[in-house]
């Protein structure tokens, strides 16, 4: 199963646009010298959508590399259209990742059925294992208790990123999956009450900045410490809220940029935060 957190790596670019790799490797190493459990490259995270299929692969495949076997890559390679998302799949799987993120195809609004048939497909014509990820937010498509439940006993579909913020779905969820399927958060807020309510971790934004927090934190759950996980959860609380105080990656590619750890460059349609959210979100621990 998949336990702990897992990065929603940030795409670092350079001044121009371009892809900034070394700034990337480094933040990859100082993920897995942080101890975290899993890298997932090539999410909306990572502006997925303004990343051109080579870029995607030079990610996926760096990812791998520097990972070596000691902690799973779950290549994010969603799409609306079954058939890309079938290639992109083989492709990441062709580069030695362990699994694939699948989101809920936007735009499309296929019905229960067609989702169920998406998923499958997938799944079972690229071979690699998938990771669900229910974002309603920006999927316009709520993926219900019923057709989780069903997807869930596929033996290629392994776990959920689940992003709906409704924790009475989410509980359901997590009282009738089937033994062996994960089931992670998709906010970083919702964390330690869904871990709580028997999660077993995170898919992370707030990791790219606080690795090592979100390992203990994680961790703490997991081991039953919930005096330590609830202390880090509060102190991290006020970045939680702020690093979506505008469309993500802007807000934490910001804040990291600070820190000096990566340019704060975007990719169009997404731009720089404005003034006053800037000011906001880089005050959140002063």
């Amino acid at each position: 199963m998949m336990k702990g957190v897992f990065t929603a790596l940030v795409t670092p670019f350079n001044t121009d646009g371009s892809i900034d790799l070394g700034a990337y490797r480094d933040l990859i190493t100082y993920q897995i010298e942080s101890g975290i459990d899993g890298l997932v490259p090539v999410g909306t995270t990572g502006e997925s959508p303004t990343l051109e299929p080579d870029e995607k692969e030079l990610l996926i495949k760096t990812a791998v590399e520097l990972a070596n076997g000691k902690i799973p890559v779950i290549a994010g390679t969603g799409c609306n259209n079954t058939k890309h998302a079938v290639e992109s799949t083989k492709i990441a799987k062709a580069l030695g990742a362990d699994m694939s993120l699948q989101v809920a195809p936007y735009y499309n609004k296929p019905t229960n059925e067609g989702l169920y048939r998406h998923f499958i497909t997938i799944a079972e014509e690229s071979g690699l294992p998938s990771v669900l990820y229910n974002v309603p937010g920006r999927s316009a498509i709520n993926m219900g208790v019923t057709l989780l439940l069903r997807l869930a006993e596929h033996p290629l579909i392994v776990a959920l990123k689940e992003a709906c913020g409704v924790m009475s779905q989410i509980q359901t969820i997590l009282h009738k999956r089937p033994e062996g399927f994960s089931i992670l958060s998709g906010d970083d807020s919702l964390t330690l009450p869904m871990m709580v309510c028997g999660g077993d971790g995170i898919i992370s934004v707030a990791s790219n900045m606080f690795p090592k927090e979100m390992v203990e934190m994680t961790h703490a759950m997991l081991h039953k410490d919930m005096v330590k996980a609830l202390e880090i959860h509060n102190k991290l609380y006020p970045f939680f809220v702020n690093e979506f105080i505008e469309a993500n990656p802007v807000p934490i590619k910001t804040y990291m940029a600070q820190k000096g750890m990566i340019g704060e460059t975007v990719r169009l349609p997404l731009c720089n935060l404005l003034p006053e959210n800037r000011q906001t979100l880089l005050s959140t621990f002063n």
